[in-house]
This record gives C-alpha cells, structure tokens and sequence, in this order.
C-alpha cells in the first residue's frame, strides 16, 4: 500500500507574559511536512535544516515508526529566528503523520511534549486558539473577536538553551505572585473578551528581565508598546521574537509605527492568533 500524508502545523508564542512555560497561542503561519512512501528515505526542504534523520520532523517519525522507506518533502513560512514554536510544530508533524499512516492513535500531546521538553508550543500547535498548560493536562479557549497580533522577528537568532539558561532555579516569592496575579487576569481577560484586563495581564517578572540582555532591542522596543497604540506586547517564547497585541482597529496604526523603529535589524509581521489546530490529510 503507497502512504502518503500532508501535515499542516501553526506556529505558536508560548509564554504570553506572565505564564511562563503555562500559556500559549497559536498563530497563521505554518509548517507544512509531506510524507510519502517511496521505498527510500530523503528529505526535501528549501530551509536551512537538517536533511537527515536528525530533522525533528523525522525525528518525531522516528520515535513511532522507522522512516527508512519515507521521503519527507519540508515546507514552511515560520522564520527561524527564535521564538515561534518551530521544534514544535515539526515535532507535532511527524508524530501525525507517522499517527495517521499507521493508525496508531497516540497521545500525540505527551509524545511531542517528551520530545520539545515542555507543553506549551506542542499544545498551542495540536489545538490551536489559546492553551493553558499544567502537568500532562493543556486545556485551549477560543481567540476573543476584535484581538489581533503583530510580530516583529529580528534578524538575528537566539539559542534557546541559552536563554533557558538565563532562568534561575528559585525566583523572589513576591514575582512569583506577580505573575500568577497576572497570568490569572490574562486569562480571564481573553476569556471575557475584556481587552484592558489582557492589557493589564501581558505583564512578567519572571523571564523577560532576565533574558533582556540576549535582545535589547527586542525588550526596549517591547516597554514602547502602550505608546505605539498597543494593548501591549510579550517576548514570543524564548525570544528575540515579539508579540504585539492590538485591538483590530489599531492594528495598521501599530503596524505603521513599528516597521520604522524596527528598520534595519527586524522584520514586521501582521500575524492572526489561528483558532485551527494541527491537521493531517490522505493524498
């Protein structure tokens, strides 16, 4: 029997502010890995990764079924700076794909979160919208109307080991009340679809501050973001990748404001949050 399956994957911004390692959202861009049995193993990609069986997306394959006799073809709009939940959604990919062919019916969550290492971008890419992660458990609410997001995406990379390695393992009692204070009024601003409440909730003590200094410009342009017209703006997972948050009727304004003060080192994106999860189709 020729198998043969497309997946389609959001990226996601994980974090949110606040919800460290909790919170995540996904977003229209997308990863796109085609899985055909051929008899022989190649991987087909314009991007800059790997092309052998250390791509996640083979990788994830891999840790269901072996991918000798499978040709990968890669394709995919989410820029690789950092930050917007590409190790996950490649992961996702190939756990579905290798779900599909052969009717496994994995806990697809746990397998990609083993893998990525957290929940967060895993889950927001599975089920799209919004998600909130606590232990093996991610729950996902919908996007509210009238909410929309600009990313700025630097040019220059980030590793995210390096800044994983700018947390420290024990935190002042009083930020880790901030930002549960604040986590809890993000959530249930975008539940009520109380847009000052998700304002007011975008705020972290937590990680930000201190992976500032692997982005300056990302954190300095990031404290402008009420004065550029934003409801406010978070560090998109592990950075340098901002997330500006607008209610739609600023959003060309925001846009408009941002693409001077990012000129030379960053690229401005108008980026919906994806209501739609993961996808895989029989071709």
């Amino acid at each position: 029997m020729h198998r043969r399956r497309l997946v389609r994957v959001p990226a996601s911004s994980a974090n949110l502010g606040p919800g460290f390692d909790v919170l995540a959202a996904a977003l229209g861009l997308y990863v796109e890995v085609e899985v055909e049995e051929t008899g022989r193993f190649a991987v087909h990609t314009d991007l800059a990764i790997a092309r052998d069986r250390r791509n996640l997306a083979v990788r994830a394959f891999e840790t269901l079924h072996p991918a000798g006799d499978f040709e990968f073809t890669i394709r995919s709009d989410v820029p690789l700076s950092g930050g917007l939940g590409t190790s996950a959604a490649a992961y996702v990919a190939g756990l579905m794909a290798a779900d599909s062919m052969f009717e496994l019916d994995v806990a697809l969550l746990p397998t990609a979160t083993k893998l990525e290492g957290h929940p967060d971008n895993a889950a927001a890419a599975l089920l799209g919208g919004f998600v909130v992660c606590a232990g093996a458990r991610a729950a996902r609410f919908d996007v509210p109307s009238g909410l929309e997001a600009i990313l700025v995406v630097p040019h220059k990379h980030v590793r995210t080991a390096r800044a994983r390695s700018a947390m420290p393992a024990l935190v002042p009692l009083s930020e880790a009340v901030h930002n549960v204070g604040h986590a809890s009024l993000l959530v249930l601003g975008l539940v009520q679809g109380d847009l000052d409440l998700v304002s007011d909730g975008l705020h972290d003590r937590l990680h930000q501050p201190r992976r500032a200094p692997l982005y300056p410009q990302s954190m300095a342009l990031l404290r402008r973001a009420r004065e550029l017209g934003a409801l406010g703006a978070t560090i998109s997972g592990a950075g340098p990748s901002v997330l500006f948050w607008t209610h739609y009727e600023a959003t060309g304004a925001v846009v408009a404001r941002l693409k001077p003060a990012t000129a030379g080192w960053a690229t401005v994106l108008h980026v919906p949050f994806e209501p739609q999860g993961a996808f895989v189709r029989e071709l």
